[in-house]
């Protein structure tokens, strides 16, 4: 191959300059942009080219000479046009295609042994998190249920979110080349071949997504054929191609235009308006799966994010040089205070919570010791009770479970991956069904983080029961282990019936992590127990010297 030569050298600029290249299953693109003091950035160039990389790949699992030979020329291309731009940063990122293929990671040896390129192969729920994270920046998503859509060419990444706030995250093997070599078997597509084609895709959203968590109101899809969908219809509608950014289309637009490219034959379809060419041969596919997906998840609006996942890079590389830019400004918060601040944007009880944290930390200070529970599982354990209802957000019936979902998929900056899953574990087992090995979420975790999740898990559920009616009426707790069975003295200034009964009725978790049985009795302030709803004294073995009473209302957790 001929080294390329490339343009002079970049006029002299005090804005950085940063580029980011997506080797995607169907086509390779480049974006080089010029970073604005305000935050934004102004495109300086693109480029694209339809590679098809995965050409062939989901019959034989490897890239093909073919293919791997054209990407590659196509990155030695653009690589020379961003050092033209004299970038700051190139970032080059693979998605689906040679994520699954054999010969993968030969394909990124290649691009840097040519180039000196460094293509990242990221998973699918990195590529997942970079649409969200352009679409947060150019769509209002507060106060609506929003599936964010990018369909590639070998998989579909789906996000739902509730008003800005991430609950689920799927990858699905349904990219528009990898279901056309499969499904796509005439041309125009035969009634029989459609029907198969339906229901390979209706089968694998089922079997993925399942029953939605809500009914996304708008889909705001990426992609190309989300693009060429909306430039059909704007030149149907204008007459003429046009911007599409932001472009709407209602669920009925994409079915009547999914039903006019699967009944046109191939030739006829490159030359419908708005249709790019080149892309004409696995549109049907792609059109398909946001008609179905449309039709799983509820949704009657769909709305184009022409940028892409090439746009969720750059803004990350933005965040990342601003960060190192001002690693003061970024440390002003510390990581629970930004728990705090997820909450809100949860619209989580937050007097209900804070309070609950204060009664759990409470308990976990006098159990740390006879237990050996871990210092840094406090911070945990507040995390997860400040959390534990934010999944109200979603429906009441399973809010434990939502929270599980939307603590996995919160950015929870400054705890690491571990203490994410342990936080979500936590809150995911405040209420319901106690922690199984079964359950798949536990299951990821190794024995001594499941123990630890069923402790803290059962320290939760007794404080989240001391206050059953949100009131704040127990206002301190004293725990007294011997043996095998454990005293919890309740302070409130009147008797706590309800929180007293709720807490003995979610006991049964904490009985079972520390080994004991767990009576409850009420203190009034400045006296002795005077009443209760308590387990069979018998229960309780010998008493020691009572433990000090951890008095929490109006304290700091």
């Amino acid at each position: 191959m001929t080294p390329l030569e490339t343009p002079g050298p970049a006029p002299a600029t005090d804005r950085p300059r940063l580029a980011a290249i997506d080797v995607g299953t169907n086509s390779v693109r480049l974006i080089v942009a010029e970073v604005e003091p305000d935050g934004t950035y102004r495109v300086l160039d693109e480029e694209q080219e339809m590679s098809r990389l995965g050409r062939g790949l989901y019959r034989s699992g490897r890239l093909g000479h073919v293919p791997m030979e054209r990407t590659l020329e196509a990155l030695g291309k653009m690589k020379a046009i961003a050092d033209g731009f004299g970038v700051k940063e190139l970032r080059a990122i693979a998605t689906s295609a040679v994520r699954e293929a054999t010969n993968g990671r030969q394909f990124c040896r290649e691009a840097w042994r040519r180039h000196r390129l460094r293509v990242e192969v990221i998973s699918a729920d990195e590529e997942a998190q970079l649409a969200f994270q352009s679409v947060q920046r150019h769509f209002g998503l507060e106060g609506q249920s929003t599936a964010v859509v990018d369909i590639g060419g070998g998989s579909t990444e789906v996000i739902l979110a509730l008003g800005g706030v991430v609950d689920r995250i799927h990858s699905l093997p349904l990219g528009a080349v990898r279901l056309t070599e499969r499904w796509v078997r005439s041309d125009p597509l035969k009634p029989r071949h459609w029907k198969q084609l339906k229901r390979a895709i209706d089968d694998t959203i089922k079997g993925v997504v399942g029953k939605p968590p809500f009914a996304a109101e708008v889909m705001i899809g990426s992609g190309g054929t989300f693009s060429n969908l909306a430039q059909m219809a704007r030149s149907a509608r204008e007459g003429e191609p046009g911007p599409i950014q932001g472009y709407v289309l209602t669920r009925g637009d994409v079915v009547r235009l999914l039903d006019r490219l699967r009944e046109t034959p191939l030739g006829a379809r490159r030359q419908i308006p708005g249709v790019n060419p080149k892309r004409a041969d696995i549109l049907v596919a792609g059109a398909a799966v946001v008609a179905r997906l449309a039709k799983r998840l509820g949704t009657q609006r769909v709305v184009v994010n022409d940028r892409g996942i090439r746009d969720g890079v750059l803004l990350s590389m933005m965040q990342e040089h601003a960060g190192a830019a001002a690693p003061v400004i970024a440390e002003t918060l510390d990581r629970l205070e930004r728990v705090r601040r997820f909450a809100r944007r949860c619209r989580s009880n937050e007097r209900h919570c804070a309070h609950v944290a204060e009664l759990a930390l409470a308990l976990f200070e006098q159990l740390r010791d006879t237990y050996r529970l871990p210092d840094d599982a406090r911070d945990l354990l507040q995390a997860a009770t400040l959390l534990h209802d934010i999944g109200y957000l979603i429906n009441h019936a399973k809010h434990h479970k939502h929270a599980y979902h939307l603590i996995m998929h919160g950015d929870l900056a400054g705890f690491t991956a571990r203490e994410v899953e342990l936080i979500a574990n936590v809150a995911r087992y405040h209420r319901r069904a106690l922690p199984k090995r079964s359950h798949q979420n536990l299951a990821r975790l190794d024995r001594e983080d499941q123990r630890l999740v069923r402790q803290l898990a059962g320290i939760l559920r007794v404080a989240d029961g001391l206050d059953r009616t949100h009131t704040q009426a127990v206002t301190g707790v004293r725990c007294q282990v011997s043996g095998r069975g454990a005293r919890l003295e309740v302070l409130a200034s009147r008797s706590p019936r309800v929180e007293l009964w709720d807490a003995e009725r979610k006991a049964g978790l904490f009985e079972k992590a520390f080994g004991v049985s767990l009576r409850f009795e009420w203190t009034k302030p400045g006296s002795s127990a005077v009443s209760g709803l308590a387990r069979a004294p018998d229960r309780m073995g010998p008493e020691r010297g009572p433990a000090p009473l951890a008095v929490v209302a109006g304290g700091k957790a």
